[in-house]
C-alpha cells in the first residue's frame, strides 16, 4: 500500500520543525523554508525554459543547494548541531560569482535601469529573482529575531538573486532580445 501523503496532524495549524519542536505555521521559519521552497519552484520552472546546458546545469545545482538550505531552517537551531544536516559551502558561492562573471564577459554593461520582459523566459527569470529577494528578507528577519541562521544561508541568496538578474540579461542576449530600459517620466 502507497503512504498517504497527508498526516492530518497540522489541520489545527501547527507543524513540527525536524527535531520535533512545534510551531505554528506562521513561524518566520516555516515562512523562510516555504519561500526558498517556492524558489526553488521558480527554478524549476526556468531551468524547463532555458535551452543552454551550462545554465540548466547550474539551475539544477541551485535546486540542490535549495534542498540543503531547507533542511537546515527546517531545523531547530538547538537540535540541529547534533544532526548531520548538509551544509551550504563557500565553494557555491564563488560557484555563481564564476557564472556571473562568465555571463558578464558577453553581455553589454547596463546603461540605465532595466524593466523585466520582452520574453516569457526572461520574466520567469526575474519572477524568480524576486522570489529570491523575498526569501533573503524573510532569512534576514529570521536572523534578526535570534533565530540561528547560517551567515552563509543570507550570502548565498543574495548572490543568487544577483547571479538570476545577470541569466536574464545573458538570455536575452543569447535570443537577440532587446532589454526594456526603464525611462522615468519627468512631468
Amino acid at each position: 500500500m502507497a503512504q498517504k501523503i497527508y498526516t492530518k496532524t497540522g489541520d489545527k495549524g501547527s507543524t513540527s520543525l525536524i527535531g520535533g519542536t512545534k510551531v505554528p505555521k506562521s513561524h518566520l521559519r516555516i515562512e523562510a523554508y516555504g519561500t526558498v521552497d517556492e524558489l526553488s519552484s521558480w527554478i524549476g520552472l526556468c531551468r524547463d525554459l532555458l535551452t543552454e546546458e551550462a545554465a540548466r546545469n547550474l539551475l539544477a545545482e541551485v535546486q540542490d543547494r535549495l534542498f540543503t538550505m531547507n533542511a537546515s531552517l527546517a531545523c531547530d537551531p538547538v537540535k540541529e548541531p547534533k544532526m548531520r544536516i548538509p551544509d551550504l559551502k563557500e565553494e557555491d558561492i564563488t560557484l555563481l560569482e564564476k557564472e556571473m562573471d562568465r555571463m558578464n564577459e558577453v553581455i553589454p554593461p547596463m546603461k540605465s535601469f532595466i524593466l523585466p520582459g520582452g520574453h516569457p523566459v526572461l520574466s520567469q527569470l526575474h519572477i524568480a529573482r524576486c522570489v529570491c529577494r523575498r526569501a533573503e528578507r524573510c532569512c534576514v528577519r529570521l536572523d534578526q529575531e535570534s533565530e540561528e541562521i547560517e551567515p552563509v544561508i543570507l550570502k548565498y541568496l543574495n548572490r543568487l538573486s544577483d547571479y538570476l538578474f545577470v541569466l536574464a540579461r545573458y538570455t536575452g542576449h543569447q535570443m537577440n532580445v532587446e532589454e526594456i530600459p526603464w525611462k522615468p517620466r519627468i512631468n
